[in-house]
């Protein structure tokens, strides 16, 4: 089984973000960057497979060359190859980033092609199904548990107050939703091995003009709480002021 897995490299969920000097960017000074989680829920997910039913586990990522990173714990967490397209920087949205990674994968042999959700920056949970359509394979969304069988992939994935389960023909792809799999931890010997694989490199196309950003700001600072009064007299007042300053009545 050929399995391809695109991971995305994002800063870590506890660094703490500053807006760059261009007002359009993220400030990379002292920031870690890490595998999207889900992005490493995915690939745990493949390891997985590949151990149960045999095959090969490729990590895709589109991203700078300090990606190289990412890719390497991919390597020490048990992939077998790693490609990075090499990103000059600029916003792409996920229609462009989606026609890379589509034209990345086409030429290869992929049996199953696993995503992350969504990345924990963009949040747009978009590039795994157009990544799909565009390689014209089906797509299970929010899978949290994969069965390959007779050639036949069978996915359960949450639903509105239920669980789905979906069967698909191979080749096909799945987004991974929490409870998939849980990342196992690099082991010594596997990032010694993953320090001397090499890893596929080539220059990914220019940013299309068609997404761009126009400013990046921080949230603005909460306001301190204010007591209003105490027990049953205060709600009147209470009830003026949702409906007066907060306007939420």
């Amino acid at each position: 089984m050929d399995l391809i897995v695109c991971l995305k490299r994002v800063p870590d969920s506890a660094a703490r973000i500053q807006v760059a000097a261009d007002g359009k960017s993220i400030d990379p000074a002292g920031v870690e960057h890490v595998i999207s989680p889900y992005d490493e829920m995915a690939l745990e997910a493949a390891l997985q497979l590949r151990e149960k039913h045999g095959g090969t586990v490729t990590a895709v990522s589109l991203g700078p060359p300090e990606a190289t990173k990412e890719l390497r714990q991919a390597l020490a967490m048990g992939a077998d190859k790693a490609v990075l397209l090499k990103s000059s920087g600029g916003a792409r949205g996920p229609q462009g980033t989606a026609v890379l990674l589509a034209d990345a994968i086409r030429p290869r042999p992929h049996d199953v092609v696993l995503f992350g959700r969504q990345s924990i920056d963009a949040d747009n949970a978009a590039v795994g199904v157009m990544v799909a359509s565009l390689l014209g394979i089906p797509i299970v969304t929010l899978a949290t548990k994969l069965e390959f069988a007779g050639g036949a992939m069978t996915a359960h994935r949450e639903a509105e107050g239920a669980t789905e389960v979906v069967e698909v023909r191979l080749p096909a792809a799945f987004s991974a939703q929490r409870g998939l799999a849980e990342p196992r931890y690099p082991s010594i010997k596997g990032i010694m091995t993953a320090k001397k694989k090499p890893i596929e490199e080539s220059e990914a196309a220019p940013p299309s003009a068609a997404v761009s950003v126009e400013s990046l700001e921080l949230p603005p600072v909460r306001k301190g709480g204010r007591i209003v009064g105490k027990g049953k007299d205060a709600v009147p007042e209470l009830v003026r002021l949702l409906r007066a300053e907060a306007k939420v009545l």
